[in-house]
Order: C-alpha cells, then structure tokens, then sequence
C-alpha cells in the first residue's frame, strides 16, 4: 500500500526566515493548482478525477453487461455483485418492494460514483480522494434531497407530503407547536447538511492524515538525525496502516451515504411517518 503523496499536494518546506522548519499540512493542502487552463478556467486535478471516474464507470458497467452469460465471467459476476448489492441490500430493503426499482439507477450511480472518487485518495500518482472537497460533495447532497422530496410529493401530494414529513401520525394536540418545526428541520432542512458533512469530513480528515504521515516522515527522515530518521520510518509504517483503514472507511462512507438516502427515499413513499 502506497502512502505517496505528490509535492504539489504538500511538501516539507522552509519555515520564513529559512531556518530549515516542517510546516504541518491543512486545508491549503486541498487547494491543488491548475493543471491546465481553457479559456482563462483553470482546470485542477479533482475535476479531471471527476471525468475519469465517470469514464471508468461507464466502461465498467458496459463492459460487465456486454455480452451477459449464463454463467458469468469475472467482470460480469463483479457487475452483477454490485448491481445485486445495491438493488437487494439498499433499494428494497429500504424502499420496499412495490417503488424500489424506479431510483436503482440512481442509487446504483450514487454508490459507484462516490467510492470511485474516494478510493482515488489510496491510488499512487492520483491519490486525491475528490469527495474531500466539499464543492463536490453538496451537489451530491441536494440531488439525494431533491429525489426524497420529489417522491414524497409524488405519493402524497406537496401539501400532503409536509404534513407527513412533520406531523408523526398518532399525535395531536399542543405538543405540534413544537414537534412540526423540529420535525420540518430535521426531515426537511438538516438532512442534505448532514450528509454532506459525514462525507467530506470522513475523507478530509483521512487525505489530511496520510499527508501528515507522509511529509511529516519524509521530513524527520532527511533532518540528519538518527533517532528523528527512526521515528520518520514509524511514521511512514503508521502511514500503511492507516491506508488500509482508509481503504474501509471510504467503502463505508459510499455505502452511508447510499443507505441514508434509500433510506429517505422510503421514509418520503412510506403511509406513515
């Protein structure tokens, strides 16, 4: 597993005055250059992961049904695994049985998209996982709210479908006074925010970590000391580790971000609240 970090992500440097210091990475970290410019746009390497990570999903799932068996091969069964993970495990189960199959394709697109682009951040000469940029992330979020809304509205009406996302069936009375705007900010206002956050932070805070790792080693490694040089290779093992755990929380938060939206999705359909 390769902790690798390009130079232009972050690099040890000379703290002002030249004294030959380690400036730790942040959030400046995140803010990569342009690769290139068009027409005075510049454009920077996590919208170039961006279109790559739709080209390798359409050449995934074209290649995986092109041709379909019987008895699938490896690429197929792999389309297949996926496919059958987000239909069965996240659409019906969340949705149900009688709506589900409408938003597979969207929740199968969510899903792949969005492990796509985080697994970037563990690939050498990519690694950049793009959901750490929160730009990217909000779109994501307000598509998801959209759809919710939309199917709710669709089933019980725009009237209908604020008073079954506010008012819990089998209360009445003074306590709506104060549950209806909870609940309106809860179910309506908070959720699109909250996805957001879970997604962006889990990858920011796990892209910052490696980096950390990676130039902080780099740095203790090429100091000139020997007990520094040994805690720069502790740093860089450190480093392995935590790409492996990486590797887990960026399924995990693909899968997250997918179930709470089904999840939403058959909350909005569902007859009662």
């Amino acid at each position: 597993m390769s902790v690798h970090v390009s130079l232009s992500e972050a690099t040890p440097v000379a703290a002002e005055g030249g004294d030959g210091g380690f400036i730790a990475p942040g959030p400046g970290s995140f803010e990569l250059p342009p690769v290139f410019e068009v027409a005075g746009f510049g454009v920077t390497k996590p919208m170039l992961l961006l279109i790559l990570s739709a080209v390798l999903i359409l050449a995934f799932t074209i290649s995986a049904s092109r041709n379909a068996q019987m008895v699938p091969g490896r690429l197929q069964f792999a389309g297949e695994t996926v496919y059958g993970f987000v239909r069965n495990t996240l659409a019906r189960d969340n949705i149900g049985s009688e709506h589900f199959m409408k938003f597979v394709p969207y929740l199968f697109s969510l899903f792949m998209f969005i492990l796509v682009n985080n697994y970037y951040g563990i690939f050498p000469f990519l690694q950049f996982p793009t959901m750490s940029r929160i730009g990217f992330v909000i779109p994501l979020a307000l598509i998801s709210w959209l759809i919710y809304i939309g199917a709710g509205m669709w089933k019980h009406g725009v009237f209908g479908y604020f008073k079954h996302a506010t008012m819990p069936a089998g209360v009445g009375g003074p306590i709506l006074i104060l549950l209806v705007p909870l609940e309106f900010f809860s179910n309506i206002l908070v959720r699109p925010v909250t996805l957001t956050l879970r997604l962006f932070g889990n990858m920011f805070a796990g892209h910052l970590l490696l980096i950390l790792f990676a130039t902080g080693g780099a740095a203790l490694l090429t100091s000139g000391n020997a007990l520094y040089a040994g805690v720069g290779i502790l740093s860089f093992a450190l480093g392995i580790g935590v790409s492996f755990l990486e590797m887990l929380v960026m399924f995990l938060q693909a899968y997250v971000f997918t179930l709470l939206s089904s999840m939403y999705i058959g909350e909005a359909l569902a007859d009662e609240h």
